[in-house]
């Protein structure tokens, strides 16, 4: 874990649970294969093209990709640094801004947990802090709540 002063602001956060029908490594693939982000890290209505994708998936390493809105084109770039990775149950990086800082970009942690008795099942939990979110709030709640959907249906084919 990278040792850095942290700025985010912890009251602002919000978790999203999740069990998927795949194994933890098919979970922690779909999270760190720059070949699977354009299938699902995204919400609906939302693209990231294959090209816009980089990811240097080591601690210390970075990511970025751009996500484009498929009605008007309009990008959103995203950025970040992997600050823990213990592949297959742990994956802990900033997501924000390209060029924020490490210090004050919201924080995300995944955590892969097996569920039942033949590991078959993954439950995901996902937790982002430094950013307020709720169900229903048509923002960053929602937006990966989609981006699990989709994540689901790629597992599935």
């Amino acid at each position: 874990m990278t040792d850095t002063t942290d700025t985010r602001n912890r009251s602002k956060e919000f978790t999203i649970v999740r069990v998927f029908d795949a194994t933890r490594e098919v979970i922690w693939r779909a999270w760190t294969d720059p070949d699977e982000a354009p299938y699902w890290l995204h919400p609906r209505g939302v693209s990231s093209p294959r090209e816009h994708i980089d990811f240097d998936v080591r601690e210390g390493g970075t990511y970025s990709y751009t996500m484009v809105n498929d009605a008007d084109g309009e990008k959103y770039p995203t950025a970040g640094t992997y600050l823990e990775l213990r592949e297959p149950e742990r994956l802990v990086f900033t997501w924000g801004d390209p060029g924020e800082s490490v210090e004050s970009a919201p924080l995300i942690t995944i955590t892969l947990d097996e569920e039942g008795e033949s590991g078959e099942r993954t439950r995901m939990t996902f937790r982002l802090q430094g950013f307020d979110g709720q169900p229903g709030d048509g923002f960053v709640h929602d937006g990966w709540t989609s981006a699990f959907e989709l994540l689901e249906e790629r597992i599935a084919r």
